[in-house]
């Protein structure tokens, strides 16, 4: 198992961002990854539907919190780096930052700083399907949102490596069963890469990590506190907010409407004890 301070080692030895000619030799999929999250985010913005996500995102936040006290900890594909600086502030040992997008990471290390985390989060360029880290680097790990952006077995599979026995991964993503859901997806190309939304996923894509790990707690989130977006700017906008996770409450425990959600989230951990 590879110790935090073996990882700071090898971090300190790792370029940070990739150069060009790395970059242009990306599979073509991956290329386009980096080139649709480099510009500017307003031209796929999506933030309407996310008025809906509290419960989902306190309860994400409150794991994490929990979890990552203590560790070393990898938000896997970090994005802009708001998990990642929440990890940071929740206590980790040590937080790391991946993501293939040399923009949006530059975005998230010169957040760090302002907030002088940067002596226990460091952010690196790479690919979620060859990390590079050494085995067994990570107590915890936040897959959030992103997990339809690879190919599953590669993604499984180089995530148990670099997990640490006793681990846990938390996984945050989209749900394909709902064809309403799916549709507004195939109608608004211009949010997403064409291979996210052939490979948004189901219930299924969990259930298959269990080649690799136990699966731990699965929970869904968010269908009829939907119904509130179209109405969020008026006065019974909340009214039906909190009137459809009422409802939620209910539905999304029964099975098979619960594959209607539009998101879920689902722990997978390490089948070795620490």
């Amino acid at each position: 198992m590879t110790s935090t301070e073996q990882l700071r080692e090898h971090l300190t030895n790792r370029q940070a961002f990739w150069s060009a000619e790395r970059v242009a030799a990306l599979e073509v999929r991956k290329l386009e990854e980096v080139e649709f999250h480099n510009v500017d985010g307003s031209a796929h913005d999506n933030r309407k539907w996310y008025t809906v996500t509290q419960p989902s995102r306190r309860w994400v936040s409150d794991w994490l919190s929990r979890e990552c006290a203590g560790k070393t900890a990898l938000d896997y594909a970090c994005g802009l780096g708001g998990m990642t600086h929440h990890i940071a502030r929740s206590g980790a040992e040590l937080t790391v930052g991946l993501d293939i997008s040399d923009g949006r990471l530059q975005i998230a290390r010169e957040q760090s700083i302002r907030e002088k985390l940067n002596d226990r989060l460091v952010f690196v360029q790479g690919d979620c399907e060859a990390t590079e880290f050494p085995d067994a680097s990570f107590d915890r790990i936040l897959c959030s949102g992103m997990l339809h952006h690879l190919e599953l077995d590669r993604a499984y599979t180089e995530l148990r490596r670099i997990l640490r026995p006793g681990g846990k991964i938390l996984c945050v993503e989209a749900l394909a069963h709902n064809p309403l859901i799916q549709a507004y997806r195939n109608r608004t190309p211009e949010m997403r890469t064409e291979w996210e939304t052939q490979h948004i996923l189901r219930v299924e894509d969990a259930l298959r990590a269990t080649k690799w790990f136990r699966l731990g707690e699965m929970k869904f989130w968010h269908l009829c506190d939907l119904a509130s977006v179209p109405v969020r700017k008026t006065p019974i906008g909340p009214l039906v907010r909190r009137a459809g996770r009422l409802v939620d409450q209910v539905l999304l425990r029964i099975p098979g409407i619960r594959r209607m959600a539009w998101q879920f989230t689902f722990v997978l951990e390490h089948p070795e004890a620490r």
